[in-house]
């Protein structure tokens, strides 16, 4: 017995089970990441700016708009997941179904919006309610993420073989257990899938957040078409893009890491 478990094959790692595409989009972005700060933190360090783009493109303000950046995104996010996510659920159970079609409809006319003018429509409408511009842009990029992550709940449970729930409630499981325990695990994929497109779609979004100031990565944007500085706009869109390709990666790294063995 002992020499039949001594013979027996190691277990693939979960790097091995995942496909040669898919591993080379875990591995290419950070990569290009990092070339692009880096090709950033030599052309700072070496090109010939004058005072307005010096000061444009100072190392203090592009850490404090980069942090701005990264908290709307952060925000936004946990929040897409957090109303997204049960509210999908909500649309695959009983009588909700008949209104999931109708909900993911407003979803896709309310995404098919100009971003801007929903930003600024909101903040005039909740400035006058005490609102700052970061709450404005947390609520619009919130707005702008829910349909990618509800979409994917719904068609993520409903794409789960009705033969599996009706074995676990067969066997005494719960509605809420057979959720749990079978359903969800098997949308998890699309829901993912669903988590990072939002994710990007946030990150690109909250460049809009200065013209409310609520902060972000668009201000040196924003500073640099004022200005008529071509470096110090193309140097904010390079950031912003870095950003969007390291929190894609991220969140292809947490859908790999979610994922059940064996999907």
């Amino acid at each position: 017995m002992s020499a039949v478990a001594a013979q027996a094959p190691p277990k693939p790692s979960r790097w091995r089970s995942i496909p040669r595409d898919d591993r080379g989009m875990l591995v290419l972005p950070p990569v290009v990441v990092v070339l692009i700060l880096a090709g950033y933190v030599a052309w700072r360090s070496s090109a010939d700016l004058d005072d307005t783009e010096q000061r444009q493109l100072r190392w203090s303000t592009v850490r404090t708009q980069f942090v701005e950046h990264l908290e709307l995104t952060v925000v936004a996010s946990v929040l897409v997941v957090l109303i997204a996510v049960p509210l999908g659920i909500l649309l695959t159970r009983g009588r909700l179904r008949r209104l999931a079609p109708v909900v993911v409809g407003v979803a896709n006319v309310g995404q098919a919006a100009p971003s801007i003018g929903l930003l600024v429509l909101l903040y005039i409408w909740l400035n006058d309610y005490g609102w700052t511009g970061f709450g404005v842009a947390v609520l619009t990029l919130t707005l702008y993420g829910l349909l990618p992550v509800l979409r994917n709940t719904i068609t993520g449970l409903q794409g789960v073989d009705p033969t599996l729930v009706e074995a676990g409630r067969g066997i005494g499981m719960s509605q809420l257990a057979v959720l749990v325990r079978v359903e969800l695990p098997l949308a998890l994929p699309v829901i993912m899938t669903g988590v990072r497109t939002a994710l990007v779609l946030v990150v690109g979004t909250a460049a809009l957040a200065t013209f409310v100031n609520g902060g972000g990565l668009g201000g040196i944007i924003n500073s640099g078409i004022t200005l008529f500085r071509f470096e110090v706009m193309v140097a904010g869109a390079l950031l912003v893009a870095a950003l969007a390709l390291a929190v894609e990666w991220v969140g292809r790294l947490l859908e790999l890491l979610v994922r059940p063995k064996g999907l």
